[in-house]
């Protein structure tokens, strides 16, 4: 095997690692509120305000083994394939984060979840103040050391120049370092080799999980999808897509 590769999988494990060690109690508090919401059997959000960092709002929606009350907020602003600079400019536009909050109806009540690997861009911290000011409840995923450590002046940060886990009332740290990729390669002045994606599904699925069992714990069963490409998946699937129908945006 390449050395590369171990070297690689040996960087995923030890950071999976150090989320299990140090951020337990902040995944289970987020489980805890997550099952207490699919006991009231309402829908919760789930938002990641940036180029790849949306990728972890369809790590949980319409997923196999996901919680079929999982809405994801999937903007076609920040979307990659709408173009990639585009969604990069539209990250750091004042207030775009408030119009897409708005417009999915997010509410007094609700539940949030917003993952973005640096927790400073503008969008994000606008989703996550409009969240607030509208009355959801907040669990944020992101880097604390990415945040901390960017410059006040960076072009990204938000014009108040606030972090994504001072805002939450969770916060789950993905322990991303500066400039996300691990591997240094020599002759290579760029690392390669991204990590964001690999936490942020673990945090999100861990914390799934959890509120399963916690639900399962008070004899709730809650619907869950099963792949359509497994037997009998369609017809599992179908016995609930009517509930969450008119419910989803984006189902």
């Amino acid at each position: 095997m390449s050395t590369l590769m171990m070297q690689y999988y040996e960087e995923i494990t030890k950071y999976l690692q150090e989320i299990t060690t140090d951020e337990q109690e902040n995944i289970v508090n987020a489980a805890k509120v997550l099952a207490d919401h699919i006991k009231k059997d309402k829908i919760f959000f789930v938002y990641g305000p940036g180029g790849h960092s949306n990728l972890a709002a369809q790590e949980v929606f319409f997923r196999a083994g996901g919680l079929m009350h999982a809405s994801a907020i999937l903007d076609e602003g920040t979307l990659l394939s709408g173009g990639a600079l585009r969604s990069m400019a539209i990250e750091r536009t004042p207030g775009y984060g408030r119009i897409v909050i708005n417009d999915y109806g997010v509410d007094k009540g609700d539940l949030l979840i917003i993952v973005n690997a640096y927790g400073i861009n503008t969008a994000t911290i606008d989703a996550a103040l409009e969240a607030k000011l509208r009355g959801a409840f907040v669990i944020s995923v992101s880097s604390h050391g990415h945040a901390t450590e960017t410059p006040d002046n960076h072009p990204a940060r938000h014009p108040s120049k606030s972090n994504l886990h001072d805002l939450a009332d969770i916060s789950i740290d993905s322990k991303v370092k500066v400039g996300d990729a691990v591997m240094t390669i020599e002759g290579q002045e760029q690392k390669v080799g991204a990590i964001s994606t690999f936490v942020n599904a673990f945090i999100l699925n861990s914390v799934v999980i959890e509120a399963v069992q916690i639900l399962a714990n008070d004899g709730i069963s809650p619907p869950i999808w099963k792949s359509g490409n497994a037997i009998g998946g369609d017809e599992w699937n179908n016995q609930f897509i009517a509930k969450f129908k008119g419910e989803i945006k984006k189902l």
